[in-house]
């Protein structure tokens, strides 16, 4: 089973979301009950709250480049796909630090300015290898409507965009309609159970009219559907799209297309330290090998090789080591 309808001359995957810096923050169950967060979702709050929060952590925290769609075009970048990133970040040194990735990391950075600081999110990650976060968009959300043309999508074969942005509905609308007409397919990650619920009035309309791809979690999914059965999940969501993904975490993903469901099981078990970056980088493999071509089941396995390969560190960065496993993947 292949996906036909995309347009083979392009390869391009350009990401659209909010630039961060992720700062991972290592606690105990105790420690997040203290700070209110919501257990595997997340909080918008101001940047007085996320340093008071650090001022109270037991070990030194650790920055890196991050934000969902961020991630995931950085995944395609390092297997070697063309990928680009648009978003508004600030200025000073987390700004620079977050270009500078970017383009170490073969992405090309169609970054808005701004003279706010850049966002930044503090996940807290606890024993059991869940985040829960906390949100300050900074900078990123001060984009505007306007600012998201046609052209931050030229020659793009996918548009993927950051369920994030579902709480801003002119900006998602904008970049929904600007995606069209460059003439992309979109991609639709729904980044958290506490987005969809709280983005429901929209969220039916967006993907019934504008989704080609819409990519869940278990947690997502049941939100969106009412249906915790992984079949039952997977079949609502692709009632009104394209391609629907399903990420299951340790018991794999399901793929829909045409009236027909692949599962596709887990690659990897065990040694998981982090989940931060799982889903996202799950989405990087997927996308990357439908513009190539492959078949729904090769992308699936390239999407769980790259969301386990993530699990497996701190951060949302493969080292070296993963990405040679896994385009040993690519090469069979």
């Amino acid at each position: 089973m292949k996906f036909e309808q995309i347009d083979r001359k392009k390869k391009l995957i350009t990401g659209i979301g909010s630039p961060l810096i992720d700062i991972l923050a290592y606690e105990n169950e105790e420690f997040l009950e203290k700070t209110g967060a919501v257990k595997g979702g997340m909080k918008y709050v101001d940047r007085e709250f996320i340093e008071q929060t650090l001022s109270f952590t037991t070990q030194q925290p650790v920055l890196v480049p991050g934000g969902s769609a961020c991630n995931t075009v950085v995944g395609i970048g390092k297997l070697g796909g063309p990928a680009r990133f648009v978003g508004k970040s600030g200025c000073g040194d987390m700004a620079r630090l977050f270009e500078t990735d970017l383009k170490k990391n073969n992405v090309d950075p169609a970054l808005l300015k701004s003279s706010s600081p850049t966002g930044r999110v503090l996940s807290i990650i606890t024993p059991d290898a869940q985040r829960s976060m906390f949100t300050f968009l900074g900078a990123s959300s001060e984009a505007q409507p306007h600012e998201i043309t046609e052209k931050c999508f030229e020659d793009a074969a996918i548009v993927h965009i950051e369920g994030y942005l579902l709480f801003n509905e002119a900006l998602i609308m904008a970049a929904l309609k600007a995606a069209k007409s460059a003439g992309a397919l979109v991609s639709l990650d729904l980044a958290s159970f506490t987005v969809v619920e709280a983005s429901k009035k929209i969220l039916d309309g967006i993907v019934n009219d504008f989704v080609d791809i819409l990519i869940a979690n278990e947690d997502e999914a049941q939100a969106f559907t009412g249906y915790s059965d992984d079949v039952k999940a997977i079949t609502a969501m692709a009632q009104n799209t394209t391609i629907a993904a399903l990420k299951v975490g340790k018991r794999g993903s399901y793929i829909s297309h045409n009236g027909s469901t692949l599962k596709i099981e887990p690659i990897g078990e065990g040694d998981v330290k982090d989940t931060t970056g799982a889903g996202d980088l799950w989405a990087s493999g997927f996308l990357f090998g439908l513009v190539n071509g492959y078949s729904f089941e090769k992308c699936g396995k390239l999407g769980s090789a790259c969301g386990y390969e993530v699990t497996r560190v701190t951060g949302a960065n493969i080292p070296e080591a993963g990405w040679e496993r896994i385009k040993i993947l690519l090469e069979e």
